[in-house]
């Protein structure tokens, strides 16, 4: 995950393209070793590349405005994918009672009503009903969490279970004793291993099929037996999902949606 303290906030530029104008915004890094070209849902194209003062990149434009322009197809491709899932979000109305929001990969029509005068804490419940999956929010008056919170919270107890479920049923197939097991909200990553044995993942996996969770489970599992990603890591993984390409692919399709799932709106 980028570490904000070695990162600017970027300049707004734009470069005329085969397919017409591109804005974009130019930040720098420090942990940058190159161009890299991120798409933000609500930012646009975001280009990174390392500080003036590194060799070499004193005046990066001409590489910038190369670079964009061998991959102008990618960037448009990418960028005409996060339209159509805003679109859709939006299609879906506001968080509250008749909305809906993913949740183990299905969307869940979401039921709110008020809970009783002594509940202190507000309640969420999944319940399968003739009419599909729904979440079932009772709000205590009490608590002053918003519908967000109060569902980001319940989503991160829910990833906590089924995460630890996981880890419990590959770890000794693996023959690996993960340290640490921390839940994070990172925007690239949807988990991590460190070699002293420390996972972290994303809460948002639970949003995902239980399968894409699994996967990214026995990928990070995988991590500590083999750090990189050459043929004996990859062998290691299909060993206890073969068919972890698919729910990779997934995560990279509904990335966005994802990421964007019950996010406080901005302050500013």
């Amino acid at each position: 995950m980028t570490d904000r303290r070695t990162e600017t906030r970027g300049v707004r530029r734009a470069i005329a393209l085969s397919g017409g104008s591109l804005a974009y915004t130019l930040r720098t890094s420090a942990r940058s070793r190159g161009i890299r070209v991120t798409i933000d849902a609500t930012r646009g194209v975001l280009v990174s590349v390392p500080p003036p003062e590194r060799r070499g990149w004193t005046h990066p434009e001409p590489r910038i405005e190369a670079f964009l322009a061998e991959r102008e197809g990618w960037i448009r491709r990418h960028i005409a994918r996060s339209e159509r899932t805003l679109e859709g979000l939006r299609a879906g109305g506001p968080l509250g009672d008749g909305g809906w929001i993913r949740y183990l990969g299905e969307p869940h029509r979401l039921h709110i009503r008020p809970a009783p005068a002594n509940e202190r804490r507000s309640i969420v419940e999944r319940r399968v009903v003739p009419d599909g999956p729904r979440l079932t929010v009772d709000l205590a008056p009490a608590d002053r969490r918003s519908l967000q919170t109060v569902l980001r919270d319940w989503c991160r107890e829910r990833a906590a279970e089924a995460i630890d479920l996981a880890i419990s049923a590959h770890a000794s197939a693996l023959a690996v004793r993960p340290g640490r097991v921390r839940l994070r909200d990172p925007r690239t990553r949807w988990g991590s291993a460190s070699r002293s044995g420390a996972l972290s993942f994303s809460w948002r996996l639970v949003l995902a099929p239980p399968e894409a969770l699994e996967t990214v489970v026995v990928h990070e599992l995988a991590h500590l037996r083999v750090f990189g990603h050459g043929p004996r890591f990859w062998a290691i993984v299909a060993g206890r999902r073969a068919d972890h390409a698919v729910w990779r692919r997934w995560l990279r399709e509904h990335a966005l949606e994802l990421h964007l799932a019950l996010t406080e709106p901005a302050s500013d």
